[in-house]
């Protein structure tokens, strides 16, 4: 295997500027607060983080996530300074009064080049996992607003048991919206992320190969801790069917809904993974391999965070694949990986296999 091209730098820093938000999500990953904590780095603590960031020869997109970032009253002030500091920058804002029309104009002035707005169903499904009435309609006009905007915007979709058959729907929702990247987010145990919203590994599977389907219509599809669809794309491009009736249902609804598809897959064979090429910063600055893997390994306060991405014996592990159980002998692990999240999250070893992957049944 050749060098891992993510061993000296990250492609993404996910930075958490806040855990305050208005919305109280069933599966929020942050367990989201309702006021801004003390302990949130400061204006100038977060420049100097930024200034860190410098150092990684190949400057790493920074997403400000949250909560929601609109909340800090500096926020356009630090995506300005990332920005003059050659650091792209993406903006993961809740949909909520502060994400109105003049917002969206003054991220853009600011320097936010991409940005991600989360739409988990249609309608009530989507007010049920977001816990607002009213959201919905707020949604879809603030992915109108952000495109009129001129921001590159990405959808996010949480997948779990009360939207996964919803899929097709919102994928072709989305494609008349004219959004060019839909972001597919599976569901790890963190938070208020519950057993009760996770699919089986048959639904995982079935959801994979529908995303696969999907990619062939000119929206970039991209997931998060769903590294073994590169698998599934590997094995389609190689000719192998699979059947279930879950995704019998998903495939016949996206034709009906979208025809036939006659572009090529915009699906990556290669990707990123927890401590391979991400690495996310909590609103106190501690670092972690990712968000949804609970494991500090330092605190920008006090560590060089180049120096610990770099030399984290975890996030050297998991850049060399040297993984426990079935992942580590999985003839897919360099394509794949499994979820390093998800494996932490069942069985308290993020070097373990992944659960979800129907190969580890």
């Amino acid at each position: 295997m050749s060098k891992n091209p993510y061993n000296d730098g990250p492609l993404i820093v996910f930075w958490e500027t806040t855990k305050a938000c208005e919305l109280k999500c069933i599966h929020c990953r942050a367990s989201a607060i309702e006021s801004r904590s003390p302990e949130e780095l400061t204006t100038e603590e977060a420049k100097r983080l930024f200034n860190q960031l410098t150092k990684f020869a190949r400057p790493p997109v920074v997403i400000m996530t949250g909560g929601n970032p609109l909340i800090r009253d500096d926020i356009n002030e630090l995506i300005k300074s990332a920005s003059y500091l050659g650091l792209p920058v993406a903006i993961s804002p809740a949909v909520s009064a502060r994400l109105n029309p003049d917002a969206l104009i003054k991220l853009k002035n600011s320097g936010a080049k991409f940005m991600s707005i989360s739409l988990d169903g249609l309608s009530s499904t989507h007010e049920t996992i977001r816990n607002v009435n009213g959201v919905y309609q707020e949604t879809i006009k603030a992915i109108n607003n952000a495109i009129k905007a001129g921001i590159i915007l990405q959808v996010n979709t949480a997948v779990m048991k009360v939207n996964y058959l919803e899929l097709p729907k919102i994928f072709k929702l989305i494609y008349d919206m004219g959004v060019k990247v839909w972001e597919i987010f599976f569901l790890i145990q963190t938070g208020r992320g519950s057993e009760l919203l996770d699919l089986t590994q048959e639904e995982y599977e079935a959801v994979c190969n529908f995303l696969y389907d999907a990619s062939y219509y000119n929206i970039q599809i991209r997931t998060i801790e769903c590294p073994f669809i590169r698998r599934v794309l590997k094995e389609r491009g190689e000719g192998k069917s699979y059947a279930s009736p879950i995704y019998k249902r998903l495939h016949e609804d996206l034709i009906e809904l979208m025809g036939k598809p006659s572009s090529s897959s915009t699906l990556g064979k290669s990707g990123t993974l927890d401590g391979d090429g991400i690495i996310f910063i909590d609103h106190k600055g501690v670092i972690y391999p990712g968000g949804f893997l609970p494991l500090p390994i330092g605190d920008v306060r006090h560590d060089d965070i180049a120096k610990v991405y770099r030399e984290s014996p975890l996030l050297k592990n998991i850049r060399a694949r040297a993984f426990n159980g079935n992942c580590g002998s999985c003839k897919f692990k360099w394509e794949c990986g499994g979820s390093r999240a998800r494996a932490f999250a069942y069985f308290g070893d993020p070097l373990g296999s992944d659960p979800a992957c129907i190969l580890n049944a």
